[in-house]
């Protein structure tokens, strides 16, 4: 016992050190205090970390599943560019092939159109140049009985002899003209 004095007197010496009954019952407050918190409060502290890491890997699920989808819409986005400009190559292809169609046709009718302005035009020429001969042959006609009439001495003024005088005169000049041909 007189150590336990000693000691008694050397602790209530020292500050530092509490005595032994407050020792001891500190540290069954504290078994209970920490029997009471691992009761209570852990089972709370465990399943909200629980719940946090639910949804930190929900979102990571989430994330995945997000990250699939949006490549499933990346990968249907370009299958429908690529469609698209195969679409826009098609139509490109068949406007092509339509300008050339509407140019031959055009051609084909600008060629047609020039045609029938050739055939109108040497049909025209045609009747210009029987027009012509027919006038040319009156006037021939006209001069030839007029000279003849002054050649003879006497007038040549009937209508019926003067055709058939200047239709012979020139039936032999168009004879004459074929044959030299």
């Amino acid at each position: 016992m007189s150590q336990l004095l000693i000691l008694a007197v050397e602790e209530s010496e020292n500050p530092l050190v509490p005595p032994i009954p407050e020792l001891v019952i500190g540290l069954i407050a504290f078994v209970i205090v920490f029997g009471f918190l691992a009761k209570k409060l852990l089972p709370n502290i465990n399943k909200v970390l629980e719940e946090r890491r639910e949804a930190i890997e929900g979102g990571i699920e989430k994330a995945e599943a997000a990250q699939t989808e949006a490549q499933s819409v990346l990968e249907q986005y370009k299958a429908q560019l690529a469609e698209a400009r195969h679409e826009a190559a098609r139509l490109r292809q068949e406007a092509q092939e339509q300008g050339a169609t509407l140019i031959a046709e055009m051609r084909a009718e600008g060629q047609r159109q020039r045609e029938e302005i050739v055939a109108a035009g040497h049909s025209q020429i045609e009747a210009d140049r029987k027009a012509a001969a027919s006038a040319l042959r009156q006037d021939v006609g006209k001069l030839a009985t007029v000279l003849a009439g002054k050649l003879v001495g006497e007038s040549l003024e009937d209508h019926a002899r003067q055709s058939r005088v200047i239709d012979r005169f020139l039936d032999e000049l168009e004879e004459k003209a074929e044959a030299s041909r």
